[in-house]
């Protein structure tokens, strides 16, 4: 048999050759009768791919083996399930599903399974959670996905229960009448390579039958793409989840959630099935479709929901939502508050000086409890309202997230370069605050391989101080109704924006560094007239050598639309553009002295050219976002106007920012101090 199919990109090692002959058969393998051969040397697998594997220097095959742990000595067997992304990928793609509808899967495995599977003289162990034997394929029944096989010589069985005897399984092959799933049968290896195809080809079917394919696939609207609406985000889901790129709570939910769907589709499939076979118009029936009304309208939203996660842009937005209902415990019980101190050795020094520095600064008016922790992440989950974690000195690793939700402080008793905590695994975010007043000190936070941001403030008020963080993705993120303040602190390495500023949120910065990001700070504004435009105030940041701006401000374009409609000559817009003039005057006399007078358009005090080398940009970013503010709040009385809606509270209407954008220096930074994104 040629090498087609164990050269399939599709298929991991599944290559799939312009012809894939058997011992007694020609057929097209793969690829459509006629297809040119270099197809096969473009879709081989890495040559090194299996360099690790005992099967790579065997004439004839290009697949790995393994042999079943246990007593009973089967031959050796094909592996299969080592296949990556773009190798299924590609397989669904091009060679199993191509187009086809959801009600025609079905028909175009078979079709597929048809041209690539040996009809008979192959072996295979049958593997059930009961027990595995060996079986021998006489032949193949393609439409329904089953082989015909009889019991192998020697009759190798192996039992996990031990009623479970060798006539059992003849008894149960015969009530099957020797007709069992594909998917169930592992490939018994083969020097040849005969049989690479139909061992690539049956884990396949097995992966997609086994992850991909939902017992409600069938019963969806046929008007779609299955492998684009379908197949494609759940198997990126499924490769997102064995990459540790979804955070772990998310994965749980997504579990649970495809149980539950499950559970209730199956019940709701009994209910139609005992209505269809009811003739009566009883009181019972009549209850029995309420049911199912009920069950249908409880699946459809279980569906919604696992839609949301396996799309790969929205599952983050419900990922947000799940993480930031995180409870908080509140006060303890007793009412006592608890210092939780963090070594992975304590020497008698060290606790002398903890004793002295943190903890009996003071004469005590009562005791106060002492709890030793080897990590933080226990610590951290060991507090209650009010509590202090200590981290001493020293590399500490963590694999979960810092889930924040008491207002507590967490300090290092030392420089930040020697108090680092690193965070492995890429699925979630390193520190989660939702408490009310957090605060956080001289501790550097390292990510590695990460695909979450450092540090999400979904709500409430988050201090750091003083500390480092090396990111990964994103650094801070700074969520609507949540408050930051940052100081004397550095950040650098964000694969993104190094802090991110939501719609609605208070941050400050004050005497910190932020550099080597894409962007240095994204401020997001999406002119939603529920949101307020963020406050932001910034004081002597040095904000450097990053690839994009210093500062970005993110808008839609209707504020472009907006000047444009404002340029003619209409009265409507003619009485929008004296308005916006007047909220404009309104801005300059507010009280933030010259850098006011600067976003007004008044540049005087930018023009200077000393103050211009050490604060470029301030200027500029205060105007933007003043701008910005007040043709959110003109679009505002528009649309109430628009309403009937004539008079407004002149305070609610307000949309100007606070604003406190001084000293900060602008340096080196690849496409200038300040720009605008519109989308």
């Amino acid at each position: 048999m040629a090498d087609g199919l164990l050269a399939a990109g599709g298929l991991g090692s599944e290559v799939m050759g312009s012809e894939v002959m058997g011992p007694e058969r020609d057929c097209t393998g793969w690829a459509a009768a006629g297809e040119p051969a270099p197809l096969e040397k473009g879709l081989f697998q890495d040559e090194d791919s299996y360099s690790d594997c005992s099967e790579q220097d065997k004439p004839g095959t290009s697949l790995p083996s393994f042999v079943l742990a246990g007593k009973t000595n089967f031959p050796e067997m094909f592996q299969t399930s080592h296949l990556l992304f773009y190798e299924r990928f590609r397989a669904y793609q091009d060679y199993i599903l191509a187009d086809c509808k959801a009600s025609e899967v079905r028909e175009f495995t078979a079709e597929f399974l048809e041209k690539v599977l040996e009809p008979s003289g192959w072996r295979a162990v049958w593997c059930t959670n009961v027990f595995k034997v060996l079986v021998e394929v006489t032949d193949v029944d393609f439409a329904a996905l089953k082989a015909v096989v009889r019991l192998a010589d020697p009759r190798l069985c192996e039992c996990h229960v031990s009623t479970f005897t060798v006539e059992c399984v003849m008894e149960l092959l015969q009530l099957k009448e020797h007709r069992l799933p594909l998917q169930e049968l592992w490939v018994v290896s083969d020097d040849s390579g005969a049989f690479d195809q139909t061992a690539l080809a049956i884990e396949h079917v097995r992966f997609f039958y086994q992850n991909i394919w939902r017992s409600w696939d069938e019963e969806e609207e046929d008007e779609y793409d299955y492998f684009v609406r379908c197949v494609e985000p759940r198997l990126r889901l499924h490769y997102d989840i064995l990459e540790d790129r979804v955070p772990s709570g998310l994965v749980t939910d997504y579990r649970s959630l495809l149980s539950q769907c499950e559970e209730s589709y199956r019940t709701f499939l009994n209910l139609r099935s005992s209505l269809s076979n009811c003739n009566l118009d009883t009181e019972q029936e009549n209850i029995s479709m309420v049911e199912g009304l009920k069950l249908y309208s409880e699946i459809e939203q279980l569906k919604q929901k696992l839609k949301l996660i396996e799309n790969p842009l929205l599952r983050y937005v419900f990922g947000y939502q799940k993480n930031s209902n995180i409870q908080a415990k509140g006060v303890r019980p007793n009412g006592q508050k608890v210092r939780h101190v963090v070594s992975s050795t304590m020497m008698p020094g060290l606790l002398q000086s903890l004793l002295r520095d943190r903890l009996c600064q003071e004469p005590c008016k009562e005791e106060v409890e002492i709890q030793f922790h080897r990590d933080p992440l226990s610590a951290i989950n060991a507090c209650y309202e009010g509590d202090t974690v200590i981290v001493c000195p020293g590399r500490y690793v963590v694999h979960g997230t810092f889930s924040i939700a008491d207002s507590i402080e967490l300090e290092g008793y030392g420089l930040p370069d020697d108090v680092v905590i690193e965070k492995r695994g890429r699925g979630d975010t390193f520190v989660d605050c939702t408490g009310a007043d957090i605060k956080i000190s001289s501790i550097k936070f390292v990510q590695h391989g990460a695909v979450e941001g450092i540090l999400i403030i979904h709500r409430g008020k988050t201090t750091l101080e003083n500390c480092v963080l090396q990111c990964e993705t994103t650094g801070v993120t700074v969520r609507t109704s949540a408050e930051f303040l940052m100081k004397t602190s550095d950040l650098y390495g964000a694969k993104g924006a190094g802090v991110e500023i939501y719609p609605g949120s208070t941050c400050t910065l004050s005497d910190n560094g932020i550099h080597h990001c894409k962007e240095g700070i994204l401020i997001k504004d999406f002119l939603d007239e529920h949101y307020d435009i963020p406050k932001i105030s910034m004081v002597n940041n040095v904000i450097h050598n990053n690839e994009g701006y210093g500062v970005v401000l993110v808008k839609p374009t209707i504020f472009s639309d907006l000047q444009e409609n404002t340029q003619d000559g209409t009265e409507e817009n003619k009485a929008l553009k004296i308005q916006t003039s007047g909220e404009a005057d309104a801005a300059e006399r507010v009280d933030l002295d010259e850098l006011i007078q600067c976003a007004t358009g008044k540049m005087g005090l930018c023009a200077r050219s000393d103050l211009c080398e050490q604060v470029e940009g301030n200027c500029e970013i205060v105007h933007e976002l003043l701008v910005a503010s007040t043709q959110k709040g003109q679009l505002r009385k528009k649309r109430l106007s628009e309403l009937g809606i004539t008079r407004a509270d002149d305070k609610f209407m307000s949309q100007e920012m606070f604003v406190s954008i001084v000293g900060n220096q602008f340096k080196w930074n690849g496409k200038g101090s300040f720009g605008t994104f519109l989308f």
